[in-house]
């Protein structure tokens, strides 16, 4: 896990590198900004579940970091959204999947999209994903790299704390609407 974690690390660094290339930034911000202590990694275990047609492994969501990298087994069950409707992505073991993150969106000013996801569930098999999280520090200012910007500027302890809120009145998060100008 260590040595997934150390690559992963460096793979999401040149992502966030090239991506604000792409977009004609040279920028220091994300190796500033996030580090491997502030990044983390989660194992995800979904049991078997005979009704699996109603229970998800996941709700539908975005993630509120810059960027995750997602290696999931072959039993598949990752759904996103792509024109308004879920699709499968079909697993690969030999592959790792990158999502654009909530922060990467606000960073990007949209330009990249923050992409809606969830899972469900398996009736015979268990499956099991492995995601990094390439998160800033919780006092580190998330503002668009252009002007002007859709969203307001606010830290990445702010935004955390607006989900958790949002998550516990509402059952839900309610995101990046919340941090439009």
């Amino acid at each position: 896990m260590e040595q997934f974690a150390t690559t992963v690390s460096d793979l999401a660094q040149k992502l966030a590198e090239i991506l604000a290339e792409k977009m004609g930034h040279k920028s220091t911000f994300f190796k500033e900004n996030c580090v491997p202590s502030t990044c983390y990694l989660r194992m995800n275990r979904y049991p078997p579940c005979p009704i699996s047609s109603e229970i998800f492994g996941l709700i539908p969501h975005t993630d509120s970091d810059f960027l995750t990298v997602l290696h999931q087994d072959q039993i598949g069950g990752l759904q996103l959204v792509k024109d308004g409707k879920w699709i499968a992505v079909k697993p690969n073991p030999d592959a790792l999947i990158i999502n654009i993150g909530d922060l990467f969106q606000v960073w990007s000013n949209g330009v990249y999209r923050s992409v809606e996801h969830r899972v469900v569930a398996n009736k015979k098999m268990e499956r099991f994903s492995t995601a990094y999280f390439f998160c800033p520090s919780y006092d580190t200012l998330i503002q668009s790299c252009v002007e002007p910007s859709i969203y307001r500027r606010f830290s990445f302890r702010e935004f955390r704390q607006q989900v958790q809120c949002d998550v516990k009145r509402f059952g839900h998060k309610i995101g990046l609407p919340r941090f439009l100008v």
